[in-house]
């Protein structure tokens, strides 16, 4: 009986084992039937447009599934460097003797608010039915980061490919698949992305650290925001500190022409002249010289160059320019926006006609177009990505569905393609000499006599830009009109009359401040004197970077805007001044991160190699570290006096406007009225310094067009402050008598 028993058991143990080869065998098969492949875009919309052209239309959570692919994504950074404490406890305080951290080996961490996406990532790399990735996040040094990064901390050893477009059309997308390029040929650029993350690290944390300690206070600092900072800081040093000059001229007017001379050092020299001049009767015509000056039509746009001409045109920030134009690629109408180059590749030459057709159509412009396709081609001024520039989606896009600010920005770059194919302008310019005791007086006319390009530009963008002529163009363009008329009269060395001989006084100027569009010049241009002229990338930040810097500087109190809603300029704080006060030259040069990022340009290409360079961050903060030494009477530097708004309802000090609202000058005190007050929001109002005045003195203020959240309505009150046990502020809305609705008090703490 006991041996029948165990031949049975021996049976099904035999015939469970070949049943368990047999699944094995059909899963092995199936997965090499299936051979699926991971696609792993930067962010989701971006994933959803190449699951539509590649096939993958089955939703899931957190990815798409279907013939034969997998694409889900990272939403930005998934993976980051983990702070210094992950290193050792003891960098959880900040002292001057644990300096400088430089790790030997680096830890990353899960960023905490994209953990649950990381997850599923990483459960799709190891599922066993995908055998290989594409790498699909952004085709740049951010983007390759960004999925590496994803990659090692998923510890994955499964071979992947690059998809590297730079567009989003259907086309490009389906194209780029069909030529997937081995992942490995872009380790150079991985390289460099390590480089400029750690290297940011390094001299972040630990200059950052080593002045806060110093100084007792926190002071960011940054590897490219601190020399920007650093430039604005500079320009103004230079305002203030100009002492303006007198400027002496002498003008007559001769023929219907006025004329000036050089100037003057000194205002005898020119009143000794003058005096002769009321002596005089005639002026002699020297020089009549016409001259027809072209104006070759502007190269193509980059991210710098169109963040440039969209502040000075529409006044947008280089972060909004970023944003719009990130917005209109990831809809398809514009091409890759973080791009250096201004120029597109050969094997684009032919598609260029029919898109400047379609484009020309869409924004109405009729009159007969000759293009020059061959002046925006040059394959040795494109390196990773071509030109921005729009796409044959914009003639099928309704401009009504995309935010204004996306239609200016669209209109900006067709413009600028347009533009750049289109014919030079021809400039007619007249210049005139006269000579009248022993002094030559100059005058020179310009009119455009062929507008080429330039009638393209102004089609487009005359409205959208707001580029009309100001009052003072159309006065310019009709003085001019009136002096070549009058230049057609004379004739070269036969003399005129002499009329109103006058001296001219004036003063030298100082440079202007610097707005967004100047700043990204400067940025650019940062080091350019000081680098060989086959140097491709010159300045500091790149393309993609610059925006993110002046918002920082903005946002942590370094810079602030100021001005009109046309044109705001970027100025430093008391704050920012006194960081770069105490900031040593290796940290806020503009020269010396210059050729930093030259090098990690040419760690990209292979040309340095990556541990050189780190080695050179980890010498300078060593260097730094070691030698820097404290600024005297820097206490007075980084503690401006404030100014004084009113007397403290609580214990009778000075109430001092700080950078985030008015409070007591003694520190032991709690009142403060908050600039961000959410009482005054809800009126539609803000805490402004009159405002605040007015609480302090009269204990009330009253206020015009305030306006009803629920209805819309707007109306008058008075807003009464009293001061409860805590020190706080608390305001009451009072209305007067048969105001409807609004008649009755209402009682809101602060």
């Amino acid at each position: 009986m006991f041996s029948k028993w165990k031949y049975l058991f021996y049976i099904h143990d035999s015939i469970y084992a070949i049943k368990k080869q047999i699944k094995n065998e059909r899963r092995k098969q199936n997965l090499s039937e299936k051979n699926i492949k991971l696609v792993i875009a930067e962010k989701p919309s971006v994933a959803q447009s190449i699951a539509k052209v590649i096939g993958a239309d089955k939703r899931e959570d957190g990815y798409l599934e279907g013939n034969g692919y997998i694409v889900s994504w990272c939403v930005g950074h998934l993976v980051e460097l983990a702070s210094p404490e992950s290193y050792d406890e003891k960098y959880e305080k900040w002292r001057y003797e644990d300096l400088p951290i430089l790790p030997s080996e680096w830890n990353y961490q899960i960023a905490e608010a994209t953990r649950k996406q990381f997850g599923i990532l990483k459960k799709l790399i190891e599922r066993e039915d995908v055998t290989g990735l594409v790498e699909a996040t952004d085709a740049g040094r951010e983007g390759e980061l960004i999925f590496r990064l994803v990659y090692d901390q998923a510890k994955c050893k499964k071979p992947f490919e690059r998809l590297w477009i730079s567009s989003m059309e259907d086309q490009a997308i389906s194209d780029g698949f069909s030529h997937l390029k081995n992942g490995r040929e872009y380790d150079d650029l991985y390289r460099a992305a390590l480089c400029r993350e750690r290297a940011d690290w390094i001299v972040g944390m630990n200059a950052t650290r080593l002045f806060s300690t110093l100084y007792g206070q926190t002071l960011n600092v940054g590897r490219v925001m601190t020399p920007t900072l650093a430039m604005i800081v500079q320009r103004e040093a230079e305002i203030d500190g100009f002492k303006p000059e007198p400027i002496y001229r002498l003008s007559i007017s001769c023929g219907g022409i006025t004329a000036l001379s050089d100037r003057f050092e000194k205002k005898q020299d020119a009143e000794n002249i003058l005096n002769v001049l009321k002596e005089q009767k005639t002026a002699q015509v020297t020089k009549i010289d016409p001259a027809d000056k072209q104006e070759k039509a502007p190269q193509l746009y980059s991210l710098t160059a169109l963040q440039r001409d969209a502040n000075r045109f529409l006044g947008f920030t280089a972060q909004q320019t970023l944003d719009y134009t990130q917005s209109l690629y990831e809809k398809k109408l514009v091409t890759y926006p973080r791009t250096d180059s201004r120029f597109l590749t050969e094997d684009m030459e032919s598609m260029i006609p029919d898109l400047a057709g379609k484009m020309a159509a869409k924004f109405g412009y009729t009159r007969k177009m000759v293009i020059h396709p061959k002046e925006v081609i040059n394959n040795s001024k494109v390196s990773d990505h071509h030109a921005i520039i729009p796409t044959v989606n914009v003639a099928d896009t309704e401009f009504g569905e995309l935010q204004s600010g996306e239609q200016k920005v669209l209109s900006l770059i067709t413009a600028r393609l347009l533009s750049a194919l289109g014919d030079p302008a021809v400039r007619n310019e007249v210049d005139v000499e006269f000579t009248c005791a022993d002094t030559v007086f100059r005058a020179k006319a310009k009119n455009i006599r062929e507008k080429g390009w330039r009638e393209i530009q102004e089609w487009i963008i005359g409205s959208s830009a707001e580029s009309t002529d100001s009052e003072d163009d159309k006065k310019e363009k009709s003085e001019n009109a009136d002096m070549l008329a009058c230049i057609a009269t004379l004739t070269n060395g036969r003399s005129y009359p002499l009329q109103n001989p006058k001296m001219e006084e004036g003063k030298t100027t100082p440079k202007k401040h610097f707005t967004e569009d100047s700043l990204l010049s400067a940025m650019e241009r940062a080091g350019a004197d000081e680098m060989p002229d086959e140097v491709e990338r010159k300045g500091i930040g790149t393309s993609a970077t610059r925006a993110a810097t002046i918002e920082k500087l903005v946002r942590i109190g370094f810079v602030e805007r100021k001005g009109n809603k046309k044109t705001k300029y970027l100025l430093p704080t008391h704050k920012g001044v006194a960081l770069i006060t105490v900031m040593p030259e290796q940290i806020k040069s503009p020269s010396m991160t210059a050729e930093w990022e030259q090098k990690l340009l040419d760690v990209e290409k292979g040309a340095f190699q990556d541990a050189e360079f780190m080695n050179e961050i980890e010498e300078m903060i060593t260097e730094l570290v070691r030698t820097y030494k404290i600024i005297e009477d820097a206490e007075v530097l980084m503690h401006p006096v404030l100014e004084e708004i009113g007397t403290c309802p609580c214990c009778g000090r000075h109430i001092v406007e700080r950078q985030k609202g008015y409070s007591c000058e003694n520190r032991q005190c709690n009142f403060v009225l908050w600039k961000q007050n959410r009482f005054f929001e809800a009126l539609g109002k803000k805490m402004t310094k009159p405002i605040a005045v007015k609480l302090l003195s009269d204990g009330k203020v009253a206020l015009k067009g305030c306006k009803s959240k629920k209805t819309g309505k707007t109306y008058d009150t008075t807003v009464i402050m009293t001061v409860d046990e805590n020190q706080r502020a608390v305001f009451e809305l009072n209305f007067e008598k048969g105001a409807g609705k609004y008649g009755k008090s209402k009682n809101k703490k602060d």
